[in-house]
This record gives structure tokens, C-alpha cells and sequence, in this order.
């Protein structure tokens, strides 16, 4: 195996490329598999117990060279001890914008990782100028290095040809991304076309039911589909109009359901906020947030759950959700874009990065 070493300080529960294969799997979660099994890494998980192949249990390890923390900067000064001589990388996927709990992390410990002089690992252009803009507010002895390496998709997703449905869309992301907001506008969406449907999925580790969504409420259209394998997941994203994801409620930091959808050939209709564009590259599947909309979600939130459908229904008389029923009016009457995989996500071009990036041969953001 490779000197590399992926330390996840913060999974909630260990995974493994078998888990990516047969298991709902998270967005960080499915990358570290990826990028561990190219570069032929070993990952270490602190919730870990039984040795699986490269996935590793916290142990003392004499060998490592590069010693990558993932999420949490607070965990790598410890690790560093335990890793001794390893060169130190933070590789964030997390939003950590200046004055949030994970920004005021960072920070916390920024002058410990210019000491260290470690590098700082961001997964798009949007996550790093938040990075870059919580450490201009710390006094650093030296400037620490941040860059981009975006995350990763199969090399083999492509469009296939299998039949569009033009009635079908899909969810299935963590639903603290904005599904309880997706759900009260496909509901004024259903009504205006009663023949839609959303299918919604999730990663596993966050339920619905821990966004104050319970699946068993009948919503009508909505089919609750649960944690799904990735595979399966893609089959339902292919089928699909689109990806249904008006989500401004936690900005993607790159957005794997964004990227896979894209190299599948299914347009996504979302927000631009967080790394949305930068990740599609069309403006006709990036919709601005109007102040209308930022306010319901924080109204609606507010209102007790049982009369959440009413506020909905008052929202959609007043416009609110127009844009999202303007723009699938559109798609289904034959203006839905043809989108294609972009080679920036490629497995094999993010690999080589990170080969460059450990050989000390990355110079380029």
C-alpha cells in the first residue's frame, strides 16, 4: 500500500468500499472510498474496531508519509503524534464560513497548522475562498496552504438509454439539505400537475425523521424510498426528469448528487448557492433565491407540522414557488437540457491530482 493515510475522526459509523457497493453511503464518506482505493491508501476510522482490507482501526502506524484528516483541523495536532513524521494535510468538506462553529474550529487551531506546515485540502473554488476568507481573520506565523481537489465520480458514469419519465423526480440527498422546503413546493407543484412524482432517497445517516420529516406522512406523489445503495440510486436518477433540489438551506460544498446526475445526462433544478453552478456549468438549472423564498423556509419552519401544508398552499397562491413550475413546464415541453459528464469530476483526473499533490508536484489551486 501507498504511505498515504485517511484518518475520518468523525464518521458516524465505519465504512468501507464493501459498504459503498451494498450501503446507503454519504457523500464524504463515498470519495474517501474512491480516492483511498486509487491511490491504494489505507484509511483509519476512530469508530473502528475490526480491520477490513485498507480500512484500519486508530493504531501507530511507522510508516505513513502523508497523513490526510478529514472534516475536523482540531483532530490533527493529536494525530500528528501518533503519526510522527507523517507531512500533514486538512481536507474539508464541510461549509466553515467566517463566524460559523466551523469556522471558529478552524481558526481555533490555524496557528498550530502553520506550524505544522500543513496543507488544507478544499473540494471546490466556493468551499476554498470560505476557507481562505476565516484564515485572513487569524494572525498566522506563516501563510498555510489551501487548495482545490474536487471530489470524485466513476470514470464509467455516462447518459444511457433508458426511457425519460417525464412525470418522475427525485430527492436524494441528506434531507437537512432542504427537504422539508422540497417537499411543501412539490406539493403546490402536484397540483398544478397532478401526473408529478418525487421519489426520495437518502444516505442513510441522516433520516428524514431527524429533519422533522416522518416519511409516513402521505403526501400525495411523494414515494419514500429510504437509504439506497449507489447503484440503485443512479438507476432512479437516470429515469428522472430531473433532479428536484431547490435546496439554499445548507449550500453544497460540492454536491456528488450535482456531479453524478450531471454525468448521467439528468439536469438538476436547484438554487445557485453554495458550489451549484460551479459544479453543472448551465445557467438553466441554477435558479437565483428570491427573498420571498428565504423567507417562507424561515417561516415554515417555525410553523407547527400541521400546518405547514397550509402555509405551503398560501406560498403558492402568492407566487412563490412559480419559478420551480415555469421551469419544469419548460423541460417537459421539450426545452429539459442534454447535460454531459464533465472531466474536472473524472475519478481518474481528481486521482492524479492527488498523486501530484503528495509527490509535492501540485502547484495549481
Amino acid at each position: 500500500m501507498s504511505a498515504a493515510l485517511f484518518f475520518d475522526p468523525a464518521c458516524v459509523s465505519p465504512y468501507s468500499a464493501r459498504t459503498l457497493e451494498e450501503a446507503a453511503l454519504g457523500g464524504t464518506e463515498a470519495t474517501v472510498v474512491r480516492i483511498a482505493e486509487a491511490l491504494d491508501a489505507r484509511v483509519v476510522q476512530h469508530n473502528r474496531t475490526l480491520a477490513e482490507g485498507r480500512y484500519l482501526p486508530p493504531v501507530p502506524l511507522s510508516d505513513v508519509e502523508h497523513l490526510i484528516v478529514l472534516r475536523d483541523p482540531r483532530a490533527l495536532p493529536g494525530l500528528c503524534q501518533l503519526y510522527p513524521g507523517a507531512r500533514p494535510y486538512v481536507w474539508m468538506h464541510d461549509l466553515a464560513r467566517p463566524g460559523s462553529t466551523r469556522g471558529r474550529r478552524l481558526a481555533s487551531v490555524a496557528g498550530l497548522l502553520a506550524e505544522l506546515a500543513a496543507t488544507i485540502i478544499c473540494v471546490s473554488d466556493f468551499q476554498r475562498r470560505q476557507i481562505e476568507a476565516v484564515l485572513a481573520r487569524v494572525s498566522l506565523s506563516r501563510p498555510i496552504r489551501v487548495l482545490t481537489i474536487y471530489n470524485p465520480i466513476d470514470d464509467g458514469l455516462a447518459p444511457g438509454t433508458a426511457p425519460i419519465d417525464p412525470a418522475k423526480l427525485v430527492f436524494f440527498s441528506s434531507p437537512n439539505k432542504g427537504l422539508a422546503f422540497t417537499l411543501d413546493a412539490f406539493q403546490v407543484l402536484h397540483r398544478a400537475m397532478p401526473d408529478l412524482r418525487l421519489a426520495v432517497g437518502s444516505p442513510g445517516y441522516k433520516t428524514p425523521r431527524r429533519a422533522g420529516i416522518r416519511p409516513v406522512d402521505r403526501i400525495a406523489g411523494v414515494e419514500w424510498l429510504g437509504p439506497l445503495p449507489h447503484a440503485r440510486i443512479l438507476d432512479e436518477v437516470r429515469t428522472a426528469l430531473c433532479v428536484f433540489y431547490p435546496n439554499f438551506v445548507l449550500p453544497e460544498t460540492f454536491g456528488l448528487v450535482l456531479a453524478e446526475a450531471r454525468a448521467v445526462g439528468t439536469p438538476v433544478l436547484t438554487h445557485d448557492c453554495g458550489a451549484a453552478a460551479e459544479v453543472l456549468s448551465d445557467a438553466r438549472q441554477v435558479l437565483p433565491v428570491s427573498r420571498a423564498q428565504r423567507l417562507y423556509e424561515r417561516l415554515a419552519r417555525l410553523a407547527p407540522s400541521s400546518t405547514r401544508a397550509l402555509i405551503a398552499a398560501a406560498a403558492g397562491e402568492l407566487g412563490v414557488f412559480r419559478p420551480y413550475l415555469q421551469r419544469l413546464r419548460d423541460w417537459r415541453e421539450g426545452g429539459r437540457p442534454s447535460p454531459h459528464p464533465d472531466e474536472r469530476f473524472r475519478l481518474s483526473t481528481v486521482a492524479a491530482r492527488w498523486r501530484a499533490l503528495l509527490a509535492g508536484e501540485l502547484s495549481q489551486a
